[in-house]
């Protein structure tokens, strides 16, 4: 319970502080795309990321 909350008051104080957010459905057809969202580069396993993204297969996005 204590960690859910935790979570939950870091995403409020990221998104007030105006960080990007993102979820488990985004998705970028390109990288100039997540450079306009403000989410790179992208890491493996986040939100955001796909291989057509990742174009030396390092595991990371839109470097």
């Amino acid at each position: 319970m204590i960690r859910g909350l935790i979570v939950a008051a870091f995403v409020v104080a990221a998104t007030a502080a105006g960080a990007a957010t993102a979820s488990a459905n985004t998705y970028y057809d390109t990288c100039s795309d997540a450079r306009a969202a403000g989410v790179t580069p992208i890491m493996q396993g986040e939100d955001g990321y796909a291989p057509h993204l990742d174009r030396d297969k390092d595991g990371i996005a839109c470097e």
